[in-house]
């Protein structure tokens, strides 16, 4: 009876390490081997991610799994065992982190071959970037901001520094912080259209108008890319608009709205503006 309950439960203990638990945000799992929800037929995506020096964070996809009726994975690896590098975009998916007790059977080591990955040194100025990067892409930026406070007091001139640490100021309203980093950014880069839409952001914010439209203005002739021009303009229109200055909103409008209609979000949110603006009145 003692060795039939003890293979029982042996039994329960190897069918409960294969399973998947899909609780872990994709940001959380740096260094870690994870498996993607089910697509289809039963197969699970897997592989290792960490986060590369070009990249950002990335998903180097090993292979598709399967979980047998009795909890025992079956790796479906790629051929000869080859990585596909993938680039992981902001995404609320949850994903599972996958069990050590279940390396051997997919073949796995805790660290994979760290010459196949370009990982950064720990504590380097390009860590603190990147990840400071990848968490203003994501929302955390409260921590993008701790980590790229730490890389400016290593190298405040570090290249794309100056602007991602003052996207963190400006989704934090700490915009006169943003301000005294982006105006030392653009004397270096003026033409940088990343760097002038972060300017522009910042002034409509401290109630500065007629400077960003000045700096929009100037954006115009100077950056080659005009990615940001319909988005600048809303700003502005935004800022008249919460001031509730009709006179400058419809003269902004009157300018720009063209220029506004070929972002369709844009467009969209305008036209509420506009009818925000007659019950204003």
């Amino acid at each position: 009876m003692k060795i039939l309950l003890f293979t029982f439960f042996l039994l329960i203990s190897i069918t409960s390490s294969a399973q998947l638990t899909f609780d872990q945000r994709i940001l959380d799992c740096e260094n870690k081997w994870v498996a993607f929800p089910e697509e289809y037929g039963g197969l699970y995506k897997y592989g290792f991610i960490f986060v590369d020096s070009r990249a950002g964070l990335t998903f180097e996809y090993r292979g598709n799994l399967k979980i047998d009726p009795t909890g025992k994975i079956k790796a479906y690896p790629n051929e000869e065992n080859s990585s596909i590098k993938v680039p992981l975009y902001p995404s609320k998916t949850l994903i599972a982190i996958i069990p050590e007790a279940n390396f051997e059977q997919l073949k796995i080591s805790k660290d994979p071959d760290s010459q196949s990955l370009n990982k950064f040194k720990e504590g380097s100025i390009e860590q603190l970037y990147s990840w400071g990067s990848i968490y203003n892409a994501w929302g955390e930026y409260q921590k993008a901001m701790e980590l790229l406070e730490k890389a400016s007091k290593i190298n405040s001139e570090y290249e794309g520094l100056s602007v991602q640490l003052a996207y963190s100021y400006n989704r934090l309203q700490q915009y006169k912080k943003a301000i005294e980093v982006l105006k030392k950014a653009l004397v270096v880069n003026p033409t940088d259209a990343f760097i002038n839409k972060e300017y522009i952001y910042a002034l409509v914010n401290t109630h500065q108008l007629d400077a960003a439209i000045d700096r929009y203005r100037n954006s115009l002739e100077v950056c080659p890319d005009k990615t940001y021009v319909a988005e600048n303009a809303f700003y502005i229109l935004q800022g008249y608009f919460y001031k509730i200055d009709k006179k400058n909103f419809d003269k902004w409008l009157a300018q720009t709205e063209n220029v506004m209609s070929s972002n369709e979000q844009i467009k969209k949110i305008v036209e509420e503006m506009k009818t925000g603006m007659k019950n204003e009145m």
